[in-house]
């Protein structure tokens, strides 16, 4: 794995290049990011989620690329806000993501009740397993709900690159809106057996919290100690901390660490979903849980947050 100040930002994504590939990363709303990728030897351009139209168009014609292909993780509207206008403006645009479907959501964000989880103006609806070819890339559709039902991320291999939405982000993950920790231990636990060398690209901008929470996790772990670090380094430039590389996230993120005996110790617990469902909770709620009183993490009242809080 490479220096930490390689880890993350602009210093990830030196795979990217040597894999002929030119990358965007479009600030969009108050937290997101459009990655805006491009195939230098095929012209593909391949659109990341739509969070808003405007900045998108904008820096795609500032480049001169036309895209190709939208890449919809989830359903959530700072995900998909772009698509029709993105797709009136370039009608062969194709629009890729999870199938329809109606899932129960046990509250309170969404309010408790079946929603519909739909990709506006979809061309190609895609699951687990699924081969995309994007041009001269491909990339293979993992299926990591948790965050919603549906949510889907996609992994070039070639590069490699993970393209994971709100599944994970830097130091952190996506919150549990479905109420299901199992499925979303199991979504992170496909992600983690990714490459080390895998650059992810999340969706948002939420890393100083997340960073601050580790810390609280593991607040002897040298390696979060100096990434935390070069986040409030990378911050204070105005720098983003996304993409980032996975290995550095295996070794420092607590939501992929529920088999490190540091953070089994803190919450009292050793089941991977157990210990992960604790760690997810207590940054909800703010509440650490009690060592040996922790098994039964269910009563851990989550924090009800805005609906843009989704970290």
């Amino acid at each position: 794995v490479p220096p930490v100040a390689d880890g993350m930002g602009s210093g990830a994504t030196a795979a990217l290049a040597r894999a002929g590939l030119e990358v965007e990363l479009v600030p969009c709303l108050s937290d997101n990011y459009c990655p805006i990728i491009h195939h230098r030897a095929s012209g593909a351009t391949l659109v990341v989620d739509t969070p808003e139209a405007r900045p998108i168009m904008s820096t795609l014609k500032a480049r001169g690329w036309v895209p190709t292909h939208i890449l919809n993780t989830h359903h959530h509207l700072d995900h998909v806000g772009g698509n029709a206008e993105l797709k009136n403006t370039f009608p062969g645009l194709r629009i890729i993501g999870p199938r329809a479907r109606v899932f129960e959501y046990p509250g309170p964000y969404p309010v408790a009740g079946p929603h519909l989880e739909e990709i506006p103006g979809v061309d190609h609806t895609v699951e687990e397993g699924d081969s995309v070819d994007c041009g001269g890339l491909r990339a293979r559709v993992l299926e990591v709900g948790g965050h919603t039902n549906g949510h889907i991320s996609y992994f070039f291999p070639d590069v490699p690159l993970c393209l994971v939405g709100d599944a994970l982000f830097t130091l952190g993950c996506g919150r549990v809106f479905t109420g299901d920790y199992t499925q979303m231990q199991n979504s992170l636990q496909k992600l983690r057996a990714l490459p080390d060398e895998t650059v992810v690209y999340g969706a948002h901008e939420y890393t100083p919290a997340n960073a601050d929470f580790a810390l609280k996790v593991e607040p002897d772990n040298e390696a979060l100690q100096e990434r935390a670090a070069q986040v409030r380094t990378l911050r204070a430039a105005g720098q983003p901390t996304v993409p980032t590389l996975l290995g550095h996230e295996k070794s420092t993120n607590p939501f992929l660490r529920w088999d490190s005996p540091a953070v089994q110790a803190v919450v009292g617990l050793r089941d991977p979903v157990a210990v992960f469902t604790a760690v997810r909770r207590w940054k909800d709620s703010g509440n650490k849980p009690l060592p040996g009183s922790s098994a039964d993490v269910s009563k851990l009242e989550p924090h009800v947050s805005p609906a843009t809080d989704l970290a």
